[in-house]
């Protein structure tokens, strides 16, 4: 069971409000002072001209991204010192004598048998071999979908997915929704673009489709043709897709149908038998993308039975990989490294601890909080997200453009905002999970079957609003708008982006920003439809709806402008939700910024004024270098824009940052003030 939100990605938020200290001046200064890598600065270059190169050039020249890895920065620094936080915790779970029945003991047990590579190699592909035999029984488009019903509540699905969560329309219920999916290659476009780039990843996941049939015993030669069906197969299913950027519209992925209906309307799919297979009891489920399933209704019917076959064993086989053996896990790698531009694969405890984030994330979350988080850093974050919202508050009461009465129901959503903060005020019960030390395949299994049961289990009954999207050692953050939250877990709490002991400036450019941009995402292009329930509704007035689509439509414009790889362009409109966060985020932070002591000051610190600090703060943030495979990964499937353009595009909107580095006509970023886009 999967659910959607509004994510940081490779950056988010963070801790407290913060109090300036030291014994003396002097001494505070010199301590504040390391907060801000100045060593990065790339004097050659205007800060008005680029001011993402400026704050970091002299870093992004001599930056190496290690070969396990398709970036590198200040993000993947938190990661990498967060993952040996875990490993630590991990491997002091694994070792014996741990109380029966404990979570230690539980992840302990499940981390233990995935680095137990001698038993996991000596097994093979011994794990799906029943599986393998089920899918050479199917005889008709009922046994696969009965087949697939049971991927599902196994957690290696393909295409049926179904997304457990508020009814958009009503918000206070859980319904079950179910959108397009099936497809290898990570979106739908890849299987028509015909540029160089992409036919060479869509030649890499081929063979590894043919490798991963020969690796089940399958002739090479036959491999391959079989390869090619199911890529033609998925094609079909891609051209039922709708874009990424339609799926950004909330009302047209919106369509409650009747159980009844759908059985009546496509029947080789088989609803009603599909539902009760995987746990679900409903009369009407919601249907995201209707065409989709009206595409893969006909192709149970004109889809030869022998060629689903071919597909259900390719996506059992892809789906799994990572838990068989190396000769699986390394023909994954081989298609991921030509995705992402990684050229070597991660070392083994890091593939089993995201395993077990992923299987057992709050177990796993509860032994990381427990030894890195406290209840004070809680309550201290708590008042720094207080602080933005009062400056929030304020910006939209002198917004120019918005009426009275929008403003006030935008007020009262924003202030009706759940906050989360670290980790649940409940854990996810594991009880039911048996694992042992010698079944990895098999533990990761009973894991996904544990929470589809509690998924499923929810529809038809009340939103449990203390639930969690993210796990407490994730390094992200979320804003979710059916239930109107904003969510920090406990591994993004950290330096880089907020340290007790630096200043204002650096903390309020950092996590104050990323806090700003989460409380955007309430009232971006999408959020903006939704009202302080989290039901999907207009709240708006309809002038100031108008005006509001023409700044939507300026960011889109804006963005779109911007070049990452040779011709290659943001995607304004698949970017828009992001970028509108951003350039509210960095807006709100400054003025929370300048209702502190140091905000109001003209004290320089290394040489650089509070308001510099502020700016180079959220510009270090972002420090990173991505490979360009990766990059244009990001490109055809991120909503969120290459860290260079979160830092450009929001800046050269924002005329506080103009005068405190003297921006002025003629530099690259330089927009005239009546082109300035301003929204929140």
């Amino acid at each position: 069971m999967r659910k959607h939100v509004y994510v940081m990605s490779a950056a988010s938020v963070l801790l407290a409000l913060l109090t300036g200290c030291g014994n003396s001046e002097q001494k505070a200064t010199m301590e504040r002072a390391q907060f801000l890598e100045v060593a990065n600065v790339d004097s050659s270059v205007k800060p008005g001209d680029n001011f993402f190169l400026y704050v970091n050039g002299k870093w992004i020249k001599s930056a190496v991204i290690p070969a396990t890895e398709s970036s590198v920065g200040s993000f993947k620094d938190l990661d990498i010192r967060t993952r040996g936080h875990l490993k630590e915790i991990l491997e002091d779970a694994a070792k014996n004598g741990q109380a029966k029945g404990g979570i230690e003991q539980l992840v302990g047990d499940f981390y233990a048998a995935g680095m137990d590579s001698a038993t996991v190699e000596s097994r093979g592909y011994e794990p799906v071999r029943p599986l393998l035999k089920k899918i050479e029984g199917l005889t008709d488009a009922a046994s696969v979908i009965a087949f697939e019903a049971g991927s599902e509540k196994d957690g290696h699905g393909s295409f049926l997915p179904a997304f457990i969560g508020p009814d958009e329309k009503n918000s206070s219920m859980n319904t079950a929704l179910f959108v397009q999916g099936g497809l290898g290659l990570p979106d739908r476009d890849y299987y028509f673009s015909k540029d160089s780039a992409t036919l060479k990843l869509v030649a890499a996941y081929q063979k590894m489709l043919t490798t991963l049939f020969t690796l089940t015993g399958g002739d090479s030669v036959v491999a391959a043709k079989n390869a090619t069906v199911v890529y033609n197969l998925e094609k079909q299913l891609a051209g039922a897709h709708r874009t990424n950027v339609e799926l950004r519209n909330p009302q047209l992925n919106y369509n409650r149908f009747a159980v009844a209906t759908l059985e009546e309307k496509q029947p080789n799919i088989g609803w009603k038998s599909y539902l009760k297979a995987i746990g679900i009891t409903a009369d009407s489920v919601n249907v995201g993308q209707p065409g989709y399933y009206t595409k893969l209704n006909e192709m149970l019917k004109t889809v030869p039975v022998s060629e689903w076959k071919l597909y259900l064993t390719a996506h059992l086989l892809q789906n799994t990989a990572n838990e068989l053996s190396s000769a699986f896990v390394n023909a994954a790698f081989a298609y991921s490294s030509e995705l992402t531009g990684a050229k070597k694969l991660k070392p083994r405890w890091e593939r089993i601890y995201m395993a077990a984030d992923g299987s057992l994330g709050e177990a796993l979350g509860q032994l990381y909080v427990n030894k890195y988080f406290t209840e004070d850093a809680k309550k201290r974050m708590l008042e720094l997200v207080n602080n933005l919202e009062k400056s929030f508050d304020n910006r939209i009461t002198h917004l120019d453009w918005m009426s009275d009465s929008t403003k006030q129901v935008a007020k009262e959503k924003l202030h009706t905002f759940l906050k989360k903060i670290g980790f649940p005020d409940k854990w996810k019960d594991y009880s039911s999970v048996k694992v042992a030390r010698n079944t990895y395949f098999e533990n990761v299994e009973a894991a996904a079957r544990n929470e589809h049961a509690f998924q499923v289990a929810q529809v038809g009954k009340p939103v449990d609003k203390t639930l969690w999207q993210m796990t407490p050692p994730t390094i992200n953050a979320y804003y979710n708008p059916t239930i109107n939250e904003i969510v920090f877990p406990a591994g993004i709490l950290q330096f880089p982006f907020f340290d007790p002991n630096a200043d204002d400036a650096i903390n309020y450019g950092g996590i104050g920003m990323v806090i700003g941009h989460e409380m955007t995402h309430g009232f971006d292009d999408q959020g903006s439809q939704y009202d302080k329930e989290g039901n999907m509704k207009d709240w708006w007035n309809k002038t100031d709806k108008e005006k509001f689509q023409t700044k939507v439509n300026q960011v889109i414009s804006l963005y779109d402008g911007f070049t990452v790889l040779d011709s290659v362009h943001v995607k304004g409109a698949l970017t828009v939700g992001e970028n509108m966060a951003d350039i509210g985020g960095i807006a709100i932070a400054y003025d929370a910024f300048k209702m502190t002591k140091q905000g109001q000051d003209t004290t320089r610190i290394d040489g650089f004024t509070p308001d510099q600090r502020f700016f180079m703060s959220f510009a270090q943030v972002w420090r990173s270098k991505y490979k360009d495979a990766s990059v244009r990964k990001n490109i055809n499937t991120d909503p969120h824009s290459p860290a260079m353009w979160r830092v450009l595009g929001p800046l050269m909107n924002f005329t506080p940052f103009y005068k405190a580095f003297d921006v002025k006509e003629g530099d690259k970023m330089y927009k005239p003030e009546s082109e300035r886009i301003t929204i929140w």
